[in-house]
């Protein structure tokens, strides 16, 4: 076998078929293996007038059909089938060859990995690819991390099958070192987490109290796609409340289970973000309202308990109340925002990785699940100010929750009121005040700590660490 291909990919599911087949589209030969042959051949007898692709039936066959430096793509699942995969063909691989594990990996699995190869000359580059099937087969955002030296070989083949944003330029930056870029990835998934559930409750909203049927909410949905919440979950979201069940004739999302389920990184995201001491409250309140549609048990028991039943605004109240629910949905989309990018800025200070977050930004406005017209003004904000510690420090944007903080107010008083759950809502408007308040109860907390575990605290007026001997005359140590 020729050494005549410039990529390869193994693992020939759907990510990994339609990522070998955009390879192939733009004009690289592509090496293709599976552990079951016959997705191999079924690809090529398929798909093989979409350009050069390279059948190989074994792992050395695979290596062999690779030009050096060897550019080999891992698409298999994460955890142990990856581990398992690069045992495979890293002994078949010389100084200077690449890895490249496009898969959701776990960021701290991606380090362990990227200094195992290392020490025998392999780049290893974990790189996260957003966009699903279709943006891996008609351009995806991709995220790699690893050395400079590998992006230098593997940058502009990624940057020729990303997508592209409005501007034209190429939805993939070099993140970082190591495990860079599937940390960013990892939030990616956890702010698209956030995005949907606010989505999830803005149609809760106009529904049980707004009283609009699933098609209205989509006509809604397609309006607010025209202004600043412009975005692909926006877009989508309107197709699918508009569609229609051809069996029952019923709205399609009263014919699904009321349960969502998750693969793992928007937990991911709230775990790490924990041991950063990052607060990304409605990541988390997103995980846990997958968790609580679940377990039917858990929400049957319940349903009657005491509580206000809905009442549905008439015509002229519900259109004002559909405009602050907007308004509520994009406050608190940009504490979602907020929330992910200090968890970046973090882990980029924790792991000495330098991100450049006006460079993420950039690469989410096409391809990716979260792509939205506001990231340009997201890139502009981190462009104009890369040391900016929040985006709600961002004038632009303090200025609009500012103008939009009164209706979203509102809709969480109608939401209490009516009985509709709103955690979303509720915990970035709550991150929102925290911000803003002069002080908040920590004080009282720490107090608390003390008494019982002489944890010790800070004064306001003078430097250094007290304890209070609480169980005497309470007077005050220096620790």
């Amino acid at each position: 076998m020729s050494t005549s291909a410039q990529i390869g990919v193994t693992g020939l599911a759907v990510m990994g078929r339609n990522l070998a087949r955009n390879f192939a589209r733009n004009g690289y030969a592509v090496a293709v293996h599976n552990r079951t042959v016959a997705k191999t051949n079924a690809l090529v007898e398929e798909f093989g007038h979409e350009g050069t692709f390279v059948a190989a039936e074994t792992a050395k066959e695979f290596v062999a059909a690779l030009e050096r430096p060897r550019r080999l793509v891992i698409m298999v699942k994460a955890g142990e089938p990856t581990d398992a995969v690069i045992q495979e063909f890293a002994p078949l691989l010389e100084p200077g060859d690449m890895i490249i594990d496009g898969g959701n990996a776990h960021f701290a699995d991606t380090r362990r990995r990227e200094r195992a190869l290392r020490e025998q000359g392999i780049h290893f580059v974990g790189t996260g690819v957003s966009g699903g099937e279709e943006g891996a087969l008609n351009g995806p955002s991709i995220m790699p991390g690893g050395s400079v030296e590998s992006y230098a070989s593997l940058g502009p083949m990624l940057e020729k099958i990303s997508a592209k944003a409005a501007d034209g330029s190429p939805c993939v930056t070099h993140v970082g070192p190591d495990g860079a870029g599937h940390f960013v990835k990892m939030v990616h998934n956890g702010i698209e987490y956030a995005d949907m559930q606010l989505i999830g409750e803005a149609y809760q909203l106009l529904r049980d109290v707004g009283g609009y049927s699933p098609a209205q909410i989509a006509d809604i949905f397609r309006t607010w796609n025209t202004g600043r919440l412009d975005s692909y979950l926006i877009e989508i979201t309107a197709e699918v409340l508009s569609h229609v069940d051809a069996a029952t004739g019923k709205p399609f999302v009263d014919v699904v289970q009321d349960r969502a389920e998750q693969k793992g990184t928007g937990r991911w995201t709230v775990q790490i973000a924990l041991d950063l001491g990052v607060p990304v409250s409605g990541i988390a309140e997103a995980v846990f309202a997958r968790s609580l549609s679940g377990p039917a048990g858990l929400r049957e028991a319940p349903r009657e308990l005491a509580g206000p039943t809905a009442q549905r605004l008439d015509e002229s109240e519900a259109a004002a109340f559909a405009d602050r629910v907007e308004q509520a949905l994009y406050a608190s989309k940009i504490v979602s925002y907020t929330q992910g990018f200090h968890e970046i800025t973090a882990g980029s200070d924790e792991y000495d990785w330098n991100i450049d977050l006006g460079s993420v930004a950039s690469i989410w406005r096409g391809g990716c699940i979260i792509r939205a017209a506001f990231l340009d003004r997201i890139r502009a904000a981190y462009d104009t100010r890369p040391d900016l510690p929040s985006l709600l420090s961002d004038a632009t944007f303090a200025q609009e929750i500012a103008a939009a903080q009164d209706d979203w107010r509102e809709v969480l008083v109608a939401a209490t009121r009516q009985g509709v759950p709103a955690p979303g809502f509720s915990a970035a408007l709550a991150y929102y005040d925290a911000l803003r308040a002069e002080r908040l109860p920590a004080a009282l907390t720490q107090g608390q700590r003390d008494f019982f575990g002489a944890h010790t605290y800070r004064r306001t007026d003078r430097e250094g660490s007290f304890h209070t001997l609480w169980g005497g005359d309470r007077s005050e140590v220096e620790a």
